[in-house]
């Protein structure tokens, strides 16, 4: 059985791995306060060319976005995204749970536009009755999004835009960041940093077992951010966890000494869900959603799918018609040759 199913199901990349082990014996300080958190956070702000940005490690992605959220907003604001964000349909409310609406408008190839956010402002600042109304405080992105589409730099820099004129915080959920950028032609991480208020860079979903960093880039922390972080649950006593995990991903990367291995194993499962979309349509199957990154998303006739699903691992994202299903195919760092190779006989 070879899987495709998503890109957290394996373990840790083994550089990642290996400095976890040769670091297991030594005593460090708690709570984020050691010598590798420290040594991560500071690779991670010269990644981002910000030096004055503030860095914090979580565990995982619901906790981040809660967190952040919930951190970064009066008891009262809400948080707009789309009704296919990740807040708003795989957290299990989550968000709402910490007393924040979550304002879901109509996606376009899993994005939110500059113009939908204005025109919804523009009909909320107009609305005699919006004292009564959640106030929206925060617009949240994903990128990629859930359909692996990923915004342009000037997408991103128009919805800043909007956000600034009405007086919102942009936050970018970077779960799959690391894809993102290795899919993109415009963005960059330190572009990314200066045209948001927050984001986070994944390194679950992207060669660490756990661990997401909350970079604060154009808004300083929430004050108390630290406690926050501790009243949300997420304050691992063993800070070094995530500390030594980014450390390795943000290292300067062997290869061309400078790009760190968190972006070149990214580039490599761009490679593979690139050579994997090329396989699956010069056999024949139909692309549902044009995405750049490693999600890819295919019509199945459905024999063909219970065929496939005895040897092949992957997501049954949703009926495209009576007659098929759109299957979603995930590549990652961890995805080889031998994967693809495999996948091309049983298709």
């Amino acid at each position: 059985m070879i899987s495709f199913e998503c890109d957290y199901n394996n373990g840790a990349h083994p550089r990642v791995l290996q400095h976890m082990v040769e670091t297991n014996g030594e005593q460090t300080l708690t709570y984020g306060f050691d010598a590798y958190t420290e040594r991560a956070k500071e690779q991670i702000k010269k990644a981002c060319q910000l030096e004055q940005a503030e860095v914090f490690l979580l565990t995982g992605g619901t906790q981040t976005n809660a967190t952040v959220i919930d951190g970064a907003l009066r008891s009262y604001e809400a948080v707009v995204t789309v009704e296919s964000g990740h807040i708003a349909i795989h957290e299990a409310g989550a968000v709402e749970a910490s007393g924040h609406k979550v304002i879901a408008l109509p996606p376009h190839e899993g994005k939110l536009s500059a113009l939908q956010l204005s025109e919804y402002m523009e009909w909320f600042e107009g609305d005699e009755s919006r004292d009564h109304l959640a106030q929206p405080g925060m617009v949240y992105i994903s990128f990629p999004t859930e359909l692996g589409t990923l915004y342009t730099a000037t997408e991103i820099e128009r919805l800043y835009e909007v956000c600034h004129r009405h007086g919102l915080l942009l936050f970018i959920d970077g779960a799959r960041l690391g894809y993102g950028l290795a899919a993109s032609p415009d963005v960059t991480l330190p572009w990314l940093a200066r045209h948001c208020d927050v984001f986070y860079i994944g390194g679950t979903k992207v060669g660490a077992l756990c661990g997401e960093a909350v970079v604060f880039s154009q808004m300083k922390a929430p004050r108390c951010f630290f406690s926050i972080v501790k009243r949300h649950g997420a304050l691992l006593a063993k800070g070094r966890l995530t500390g030594v995990q980014f450390d390795a991903l943000f290292e300067p990367g062997t290869e061309d000494g400078h790009e760190p291995l968190y972006l070149q194993i990214s580039r490599h499962a761009i490679d593979m869900a690139r050579q994997m979309r090329r396989l699956m349509v010069d056999k024949g199957y139909r692309l549902y959603i044009d995405s750049p990154t490693n999600q890819q998303f295919f019509v199945i006739d459905n024999e063909k799918v219970r065929e496939l699903e005895q040897k092949v691992q992957f997501t049954h994202w949703g009926p495209y018609d009576k007659q098929s299903t759109i299957c979603r195919f995930v590549t990652s760092w961890a995805t080889t040759e031998d994967d693809l190779q495999v996948l091309e006989k049983l298709v």
